[in-house]
């Protein structure tokens, strides 16, 4: 009834009658005897009866696997399941069993090997995937443990031990962190653009599949992933031109200044600032360049930062301390190399940007998203290194001058902040208001009144440290200063200021600096 002769098949109507007997004869005969099983397979399959096709199929494939034509079927069976690699299996299966090459390459020529390509690399890529995130995961563990034991060791360490194996293990391990960090950001960038290019291909590819193309939508996907994926690449090349911040301060202009920073590195015994750089500001740090490239340390050029906002009220006893603190970092070579974390952080500001001008900084892409979470890991790990440098530079200032020095100049610097903030917001209102020029911002008080201020220094002072911070709070600093023991130091008299040849003429020019930025 189904096949009457050879190279002839029977009406529809016949083969269904044909499938029904087949299928009685097979519950009568058993699994003893495959072709009972085989003319079923052959009968559904033909007549797209799927139910029972996929019913006695797996029968024959596990009462009869020496049967070629158990693999063939059963082939077909998952590739119209979209089982595309098992089908690919059972086909060769059925080829080693004696089907012949040409029927097996058409069946894999139909769409089955190349399926099976596809998500043979798709799982490839998804292991991939898992294992950066997984990286991405271990680095952030790692950064917040380290963070803690840092934390901890700050709190039972002995301050006074200068051989203390435990901080020196966790500079060590710091280093090592944000040079893996590093690397890891470049490891990262492939990856991402996969990411985003798949994201936007799969969109694309199930709007085809729908039958329905928002072609607004599949646009902007893709322009979107292209603009991100150039940008990711670009931030890698765009090298920012450095620039030092203020002016250099001639020695003519401060000898005292200059001879107190160098006898502050005597006292320390280390090499002695080689530049002094004033700025309008309140700032107060050092930093570090190499005169010849390549020999980290040797050929130093150390530059002091000194904000002219500071020095009002500032006393030579105070500052001589602070200033102890920043060559504590030239002491542990903080300052020296770090190429490392500011690339990364040059990188990771470049694509930012990129993202911001392509208006891609949004939830929805994965770039931004993955910026987000790096830069937080970043930043967990770089901060909770630069925290220890601060506490280890504090013992050094401590140790040269006393707890009640530090804390003074601490202090200091903490409430000129305040008031240097108020001072300049009121007077630049006042200014514009009536269109005058500024005052010498240096010679006035603040506008808001010294309650306020002191408000804002001791919420400062008071703060509890977070891991955000580059710096513990000043609270938690002095707690840790009073536990140092230290040998005291000849007391010096007088302000800082009393250094300056000519301090009027300093602000006078500062003032005219700020005025003209705001101009600019």
């Amino acid at each position: 009834m189904a096949y009457p002769a050879k190279d002839k098949e029977g009406t529809k109507e016949n083969k269904a009658r044909a499938l029904s007997l087949a299928v009685e004869a097979y519950k009568l005969a058993g699994d003893e005897d495959p072709s009972y099983a085989l003319i079923v397979a052959q009968l559904a399959l033909d007549l797209e009866h799927k139910a029972e096709f996929d019913r006695v199929v797996p029968a024959l494939v596990q009462h009869h696997p020496e049967v070629m034509q158990s693999h063939l079927f059963n082939a077909i069976r998952l590739a119209n399941d979209e089982k595309w690699q098992a089908a690919e299996v059972e086909i060769k299966e059925a080829e080693r069993l004696g089907l012949a090459p040409a029927v097996v390459q058409s069946f894999l020529d139909s769409g089955v090997h190349s399926k099976v390509v596809v998500w043979r690399y798709a799982y490839y890529s998804g292991y991939l995937v898992a294992a950066w995130a997984l990286g991405l995961g271990l680095l952030f563990l790692a950064g917040k443990n380290v963070s803690r034991l840092t934390l901890r060791s700050i709190e039972v360490d002995d301050p006074n031990d200068q051989q203390n194996t435990r901080h020196a293990t966790l500079r060590s391990i710091y280093r090592g962190l944000i040079n893996t960090a590093g690397a890891y950001y470049y490891v990262s960038i492939p990856f991402v653009i996969f990411l985003v290019l798949a994201i936007a291909g799969s969109v694309t590819y199930g709007c085809f599949m729908a039958g329905r193309v928002p072609i607004q939508l599949v646009v902007m996907l893709v322009a979107g992933a292209l603009l991100t994926s150039y940008k990711m690449i670009h931030s890698l090349f765009v090298r920012h031109k450095r620039e030092d911040p203020g002016r250099a301060l001639r020695r003519a202009e401060a000898p005292g200044l200059w001879d107190l920073a160098a006898n502050v590195a005597k006292r320390i015994n280390t090499t002695p600032i080689t530049e002094i750089r004033v700025t309008p500001g309140t700032d107060l740090g050092v930093y570090e360049r190499d005169t010849q490239k390549g020999n980290i340390g040797r050929h130093q050029h150390r530059v002091l930062i000194l904000g002219v906002g500071v020095l009002n009220g500032f006393t030579q006893e105070g500052f001589r301390a602070v200033l102890a603190h920043e060559y504590g970092h030239f002491a542990h070579r903080d300052t020296a190399g770090g190429d490392v974390a500011l690339k990364i952080n040059d990188n990771i500001i470049n694509f930012y940007h990129g993202m911001l001008a392509t208006r891609q900084a949004v939830w929805w892409n994965m770039a931004f998203q993955f910026l987000r979470l790096y830069q937080l890991i970043f930043r967990r790990i770089t901060h909770g290194a630069t925290r220890l440098q601060e506490v280890l530079a504090d013992r050094v200032a401590v140790l040269t001058y006393g707890a009640a020095a530090f804390e003074e100049g601490l202090r200091h610097v903490i409430r000129r902040a305040a008031e240097f903030e108020d001072i300049a917001y009121w007077e630049i209102q006042e200014a514009n208001k009536v269109r005058r020029p500024l005052r010498n911002l240096y010679q006035l008080e603040p506008v808001v009144g010294k309650a306020s201020v002191a408000d804002k220094v001791r919420k400062q002072v008071n703060r509890a440290t977070t891991e955000d911070d580059t710096h513990p709070s000043a609270a938690d600093r002095f707690r840790y200063a009073q536990r140092i023991r230290w040998s005291p130091a000849v007391p010096a008299a007088g302000m800082v200021w009393d250094l300056f040849v000519n301090p009027d003429g300093l602000t006078e020019e500062m003032s005219k600096v700020i005025s003209t930025r705001l101009q600019s």
